[in-house]
């Protein structure tokens, strides 16, 4: 079976102070913002776009519906720097089969932010 579609690109969280969201996410990646605007902010983390965006919705009022998950490779000591920061945990590191483990923490503005230790995944090779 074949695919039209090219695989995850972006992944925005939105916040309600996206001055300080921004510092937060700088510092959480260890990236600074390629794009700094009142209106959005664009970090490249390791080929793919996490955004921010200003929205007034209460921290404590967002669902966790949609989770995305940033591939790590200690995820022990990503769970506990995201908690350093700040971060809330969620979901305590687990391993969800083989030797994949997952967790999940909030961010300051009650975004859910994934993290994912997968030695099995592997982005698909590009045809020369």
């Amino acid at each position: 079976m074949s695919t039209t579609l090219l695989g995850l690109r972006t992944t925005i969280y939105k916040v309600g102070d996206i001055t300080a969201a921004t510092k937060w996410y700088a510092e959480a990646f260890a990236t600074e913002p390629y794009f700094n605007e009142p209106f959005y902010v664009g970090f490249n983390i390791a080929g793919y776009e996490l955004g921010l965006q200003p929205d007034d919705t209460p921290a404590n009022s967002k669902t966790e519906n949609v989770a995305t998950y940033w591939g790590v490779n200690d995820i022990d000591a990503e769970f506990k720097r995201f908690l350093s920061l700040g971060a809330t945990a969620f979901e305590e590191p687990e391993n969800v089969g083989g030797e994949i483990m997952t967790a999940t923490v909030k961010d300051l503005w009650g975004n859910l932010i994934g993290l994912i230790f997968n030695p099995e995944f592997s982005l698909p090779k590009k045809d020369a």
